[in-house]
């Protein structure tokens, strides 16, 4: 039996080899800019499967995207597991059939919110390619600065940290615009959503606020710049309003009976077991009865709410909460007087004067399902729900007919779908006609709360992190929307 097994194995080997030699696509490089936790957690996966990833010495630019040595990885073809790298990495849009089983896509960069690229031969020689190791470094702090520490708002753990920060008590603050300030004797740019932790106008000490810092640090291996002055080279001052004071999440989600339970389960593994953030299960019959003072976050999935107090909520919502709905939610709260927002019509993928014959029906119908395909989004890089992210297009799952259409407040549609949003999988000519142009994500302004409308699930199976950072911004940045950029006349 053993030699039957290596003799398989030989086989497949070669074979593997063979194809991998008659293909013109050498090899795969992808990467983040800022996000090298995420490319961890990508390299982590490719290695489960025996999946070899190599460094590289020489900076690549492909079809406009450009790779750093310092960010970003090669993953050659020419290895045993041939066909699962392909099927990781390729982008499929060209299907014999309408119907299916399953979600119709794979493209795992996309869903982890990763660049990726093919390479020729000539880009793969021309990169200088080799085996080495890969790990997120930190950089250190001075135990003395003066005046604050700044952590940017772009890595997969970063959420984590915060909230733990925000959870001892330290007072932390939110950039609602870039800036530039010297960090030792480097001039530094920083993004919107950095955060600020200013030494002063703190109830704990110099020394106590040092040593949480540096517990996070270690505990999420990430970058914290300590500060020595309050003085900007451009951008914000610390002391505008551009700088605005977090609150620490207190989050429930309604579950139970007609909830989507797959969806409610990858929003408590995001937050339980990626952020160690704790998230309260409600069901209607509790929610009905508990009070809400003591959440500012409230979460409804996909399924069904007939049993739940939409006026509660509502109330709740024109209070100060911030409400968080995706897929089906979003139209469950409209038709419940709870958020504006407005849907696309579907067409019809039949001519109602058409003859059809009665075995047609489970092929049309069948083809206008919405199993599952990737959707880039448009992105306002300027809005708190898309701060961390810094590429103009975000890859999105899909598998509902929730067609949002784009707000009447031309700041309320931070995630948008332009005319040709498709960037892998299948979908009927009728599903893809409602998707262009509609909304990925709408925000309103209900008394002196928010209600954020997500239309896709930006969580889907707990392993699409490339939606993670909008989910999170939604839980930490919901309060501070501009009410006027939400607004929309009733």
């Amino acid at each position: 039996m053993r030699k039957e097994f290596l003799s398989f194995q030989r086989e497949f080997y070669k074979n593997a080899m063979a194809e991998a030699s008659a293909n013109t696509v050498k090899a795969y490089v992808f990467g983040s800019n800022n996000d090298q936790h995420t490319v961890e957690e990508f390299i982590t996966m490719l290695k489960r499967h025996q999946i070899e990833v190599y460094n590289f010495k020489n900076p690549l630019n492909v079809s406009g995207n450009k790779y750093s040595p310092a960010g970003s990885y090669i993953v050659p073809l020419e290895q045993p597991q041939f066909k699962l790298i392909k099927t990781i990495f390729d982008k499929q849009l060209n299907f014999k059939d309408s119907l299916f089983y399953d979600i119709t896509s794979w493209t795992m960069p996309l869903a982890f919110g990763l660049k990726s690229d093919e390479l020729t031969a000539s880009q793969l020689k021309q990169s200088s390619s080799y085996k080495g190791s890969n790990q997120v470094l930190t950089n250190k702090l001075d135990p003395n600065p003066d005046f604050a520490y700044l952590i940017e708002w772009n890595g997969l753990k970063v959420p984590a940290a915060v909230y733990e920060i925000l959870n001892s008590g330290i007072l932390a603050k939110v950039a609602t615009n870039k800036f530039e300030v010297k960090i030792g004797n480097v001039d530094r740019k920083f993004d919107y959503g950095t955060i600020m932790i200013p030494i002063q106008m703190q109830n704990k000490s110099r020394d106590q606020i040092l040593s949480i810092i540096q517990d996070v640090m270690a505990k999420y291996s990430v970058s914290i710049y300590d500060l020595e002055s309050g003085v900007t080279m451009s951008g914000s001052d610390f002391g505008s309003s551009k700088f605005i004071a977090l609150t620490k999440p207190s989050i429930a989600m309604i579950t139970g009976p007609g909830v989507n339970a797959t969806d409610a389960g990858e929003i408590w593994h995001l937050l339980d077991q990626r952020m160690n953030i704790p998230i309260t299960h409600l069901e209607p019959v509790v929610f009905n009865r508990v009070e809400l003072n003591k959440y500012n976050t409230i979460i409804l999935v996909g399924g069904n709410y007939p049993d739940l107090n939409k006026d509660k909520l509502k109330t709740w919502v024109q209070g100060g909460g911030t409400l968080i709905l995706t897929e089906e939610a979003v139209s469950w709260a409209a038709q419940s007087g709870i958020n504006t927002a407005s849907f696309k019509r579907l067409k019809s993928p039949v001519d109602s004067t058409q003859k059809l014959i009665y075995t047609d029906r489970e092929q049309i119908d069948g083809a206008q399902q919405m199993h599952g395909a990737i959707f880039g989004a448009e992105v306002d890089l300027a809005h708190p729900l898309a701060y961390g992210y810094n590429e103009k297009t975000v890859s999105l799952f899909k598998g509902n007919k929730v067609f949002l259409e784009k707000s009447k407040n031309p700041y309320a549609t931070p995630f948008y779908y332009k005319d040709k949003p498709l960037q892998s999988g299948w979908i009927s000519r009728e599903n893809y006609d409602a998707i262009k142009n509609s909304a990925a994500v709408t925000v309103n302004t209900v008394g002196n709360g928010r209600v954020i409308n997500i239309a896709d699930n930006p969580n889907f199976r707990a392993f699409w992190l490339g939606g993670s950072k909008l989910f999170m911004n939604a839980i930490f940045f919901g309060r501070i929307i501009d009410a006027a950029s939400a607004r929309t006349e009733e």
